[in-house]
């Protein structure tokens, strides 16, 4: 199936289900093109098939197709997959864990490294996580950090799903643990097996298992995976394959070469990186983990409509209105507007400034999180630079994606707040990038495609992403 479709398959529809918007982007395969796109607000309160429906209907009015012969979904309803995962030091295995969470498309919603206490564990108790990540200790390193984890998270009382993914020695014993406590549990090969090597993908493969296991029928999606072929996957992860691709090629074809993508929504930040291993600047050396290649990190504050007032209060209400042209009084009434209908859009030219400077700094403090940094050390020779996480000054590309850029009439300006400035002389932001505009919003769809034809899911976004 790898190799190109049968040559029978004309026609593919593909569909994200937001937790805003539920997407869908139909594809003729013979002549390798978008020809319909659709969204339809996705029902998560009543039933996500409606809005599935919905999509579909305005897809089939306009293509005048009845039935499509590939037919696939992804899916971040419901607040996507929440998850929580613990580490024994916070820089070392609890990171590692963090990224390989974050790579499967989950949303962190906490990190613990150490010793979980009691207050912790209450803690845990009120996030009501989707998923537990329990890693920590290399393999035969430190068993008794995990061990201890495992006790008080058995006793939380509450069921959810843990993955094990730290010191192999006692991955049985601490299984033992967690299922004697109620919980389902997964073993896994550890993240961190030896002192600063990753290995995320068993975790990843593991977390996708759980989600297509237990929380499709959670979220209420179990309709759509009786409607759809192939497995629901999370819509960060379809993201995650579709950048990787776009960027890396496949063993036959070039890819773009290496690239940041930025992806605005309504109740997050994502910023994606695809760069060859975990560029360090030279004369630096690397401290810390060594960042993933394919890198992804969510913002759960930097929210265009959800949490539209945290971006501006990061940024301080005086210079927001600056940036914007706007006064207090016209922003704030914008903000609680917002607040109280999430799916609006700006009505008037000071709204559209509003929106505008919402996203550019989102953009860039989302950026300054996910960039790595450098620090200068003095040694005994001289002063030299520690660098943490990745240095993204070299990259080639910014691809933006999101109804927040791409329905801006001016993309480039939000996507420009990620270059490297001044203001954060130690972030290793991208210096000259160009940028790339998901005009047609299809990301997620040509992540779903490269499933069964990657080839032609990179044909595809050569032809359909625009340059500014």
């Amino acid at each position: 199936m790898h190799h190109g479709v049968d040559f029978k398959v004309k026609t593919a529809l593909f569909i994200d289900i937001g937790s805003t918007y539920t997407k869908a982007v139909a594809v003729d395969m013979e002549n390798e093109e978008v020809i319909a796109c659709a969204k339809s607000p996705t029902t998560v309160m009543t039933d996500v098939t409606i809005g599935v429906n919905n999509a579909i209907a305005k897809i089939k009015e306009q293509t005048g197709i009845e039935n499509f012969e590939v037919f696939r979904a992804c899916s971040s309803a419901a607040g996507g997959l929440r998850m929580v995962s613990s580490g024994l030091v916070r820089d070392l295995t609890a990171e590692a864990a963090r990224q390989a969470a974050l790579s499967a498309g989950a949303k962190v919603i906490n990190v613990y490294a150490n010793k979980l206490n009691a207050h912790e564990a209450a803690e845990i108790l009120d996030i009501k996580p989707d998923i537990f990540m329990l890693a920590g200790g290399t393999d035969g390193g430190n068993s008794e950090v995990i061990l201890h984890n495992a006790k008080i998270i058995a006793d939380i009382p509450l069921v959810f799903p843990v993955i094990i993914s730290g010191n192999k020695a006692v991955a049985d014993e601490v299984q033992r643990i967690l299922e004697a406590g109620g919980k389902p549990a997964v073993q896994c090969e550890n993240v961190m097996p030896e002192f600063g090597k990753l290995n995320i993908n068993p975790s990843r493969e593991a977390i996708r298992q759980v989600f297509l296991d237990r929380i499709i029928n959670a979220k209420g999606l179990k309709a759509v995976q009786d409607m759809v072929q192939g497995d629901i996957i999370p819509t960060p992860a379809s993201v995650i394959e579709s950048i990787q691709l776009f960027a890396r090629g496949t063993k036959r074809s070039l890819g773009m070469g290496e690239m940041v993508a930025v992806d605005i929504g309504g109740a997050t930040t994502d910023i994606y990186s695809a760069t060859n291993g975990c560029p360090v600047l030279s004369g630096a050396v690397l401290k810390g983990i060594p960042h993933p290649a394919t890198k992804r990190s969510v913002e759960g504050d930097l929210g265009m409509r959800w949490n539209a007032q945290s971006i501006v209060s990061l940024v301080e209400e005086d210079f927001f209105c600056e940036y914007a042209d706007v006064s207090p009084e016209k922003l704030r009434a914008t903000l609680a507007k917002y607040k109280e209908n999430p799916e609006l859009l700006p009505e008037d030219e000071e709204e559209r400034r509003i929106d505008l400077q919402l996203a550019r700094q989102a953009a860039f403090i989302a950026m300054t999180r996910h960039a790595g940094s450098v620090e200068k050390i003095f040694t005994p020779l001289g002063e030299s630079y520690l660098q943490t996480g990745k240095n993204l000054y070299d990259i080639q590309f910014v691809l933006g994606t999101g109804g927040s850029i791409i329905n801006n009439p001016n993309p480039k300006e939000i996507l420009s707040g990620v270059e490297a400035t001044p203001k954060e002389p130690f972030a290793l932001m991208p210096k000259k990038p160009k940028y790339i505009l998901d005009k047609k919003y299809i990301l997620s769809a040509m992540g779903l495609l490269s499933q069964v034809d990657p080839e032609m899911a990179l044909r595809i976004m050569k032809k359909e992403m625009v340059i500014l």
